[in-house]
Order: structure tokens, then sequence, then C-alpha cells
């Protein structure tokens, strides 16, 4: 297995839920959604596109999750890529 996809262990996933809780209610509802459908699944590759995307202040996540606008310049990568459509669609 690649470290592509390679899955993160439980301890690396509590640090990244840890990592992802945010100021603003509707971000989090996108990443408790996310959570709860990839959390056993989730790859070392697609947990550094979310550890990327949460570098971001709340209202440019959010702009991104609602998709008002795309990722660009240094967002522009496959990992962040792949998280956010990832988001997008979490039911």
């Amino acid at each position: 297995m690649t470290a592509v996809n390679t899955l993160i262990d439980e301890r690396a996933l509590s640090k990244l839920r840890w990592r992802c809780r945010r100021g603003l209610l509707e971000n989090d509802l996108f990443i408790e959604r996310f959570f709860a459908r990839y959390d056993r699944s989730l790859t070392e590759h697609q947990a550094e596109g979310l550890r990327v995307l949460m570098d971001l202040s709340d209202n440019d996540l959010l702009d991104l999750f609602l998709c008002r606008k795309e990722p660009e310049g240094e967002l522009d990568r496959a990992d962040v890529q792949e998280v956010l459509a990832m988001l997008r669609t979490a039911p």
C-alpha cells in the first residue's frame, strides 16, 4: 500500500478531529458530516489535504464548502481537491 492509500491510525484521527474544530457552526456541520462518513477510511493523503484546508480562515473555508470559491494557488493541489469534494458531498 502506498503512502497515498495508507489509512491513518486512531491516534492520528483523534488529533485530526481536534485540529478540525472551528469557530463557525456552518463549518463544523460540514466537518462533522465528513467524519461521520469517512473517519474509518481516511488516508494519509486525504488527512494532509484536510490539514491544509484547516489553515484557512473560517470564512474562506465556508466559501470553499459552499462552492462560492474554488481552490487556487497553493491550495490547488490533488489532496485538497479530493477532500474538498468529499466535504461537499458528505450527507
